[in-house]
């Protein structure tokens, strides 16, 4: 018999909203401010500078704001959600690459997405279990995000970028209309 999943962050079943917060996608990204969520693990930080660096030049976003959780399993502070919500149009947040940090990551996608941003959260393909059963503790089953091939953490620099280019697609579906 499998063993239950807890939910880290202490929310109950009464706390949970009964349908999943969805924000209103933007029809495109042009003059858009895209908020950029790293979380500490080994080639987070350059994945998502490659994933801002082409939003802006492919899709005509303005520029990003980059910030990083200072623990990669736990989600991102009340503070720095606010923060984000304020300067942001749309989110981009992961790398969910261990079983932690990709619940974490889905765990902080639905929170953006109850403060009105369009977010995308990007997990490895190896811990969809685990970020589907955090949504599911959230609220939020079904809750879709991007997958890129396990594992991140050992990619080159120039393999970071490529990885980048291929999730791209599944990033800008999922904050647009598109």
């Amino acid at each position: 018999m499998p063993y239950p999943i807890l939910d880290p962050t202490g929310t109950t079943t009464t706390d949970r909203p009964k349908q999943p917060p969805r924000a209103r996608r933007r029809q495109d990204l042009r003059g858009a401010t895209v908020g950029l969520l790293g979380n500490t693990k080994q080639n987070a930080a350059p994945f998502l500078d490659e994933i801002g660096r082409l939003l802006i030049q492919q899709h005509g976003a303005k520029g990003t704001v980059e910030r990083t959780k200072v623990n990669f399993a736990a989600p991102a502070p009340e503070e720095l959600i606010k923060e984000m919500a304020a300067s942001c149009d749309v989110i981009i947040t992961g790398i969910g690459d261990c079983g932690s940090c990709s619940a974490s990551a889905v765990a902080d996608g639905i929170v953006f997405e109850a403060a009105g941003l369009p977010t995308a959260a990007i997990c490895s393909d190896a811990f969809e279990v685990t970020a589907d059963a955090m949504a599911d503790l959230r609220g939020a089953p079904g809750y879709r995000y991007a997958t890129t091939p396990h594992p991140v953490a050992v990619l080159t620099p120039e393999q970071v970028k490529q990885r980048a280019a291929q999730v791209l697609a599944d990033v800008v579906a999922l904050i647009t209309e598109t």
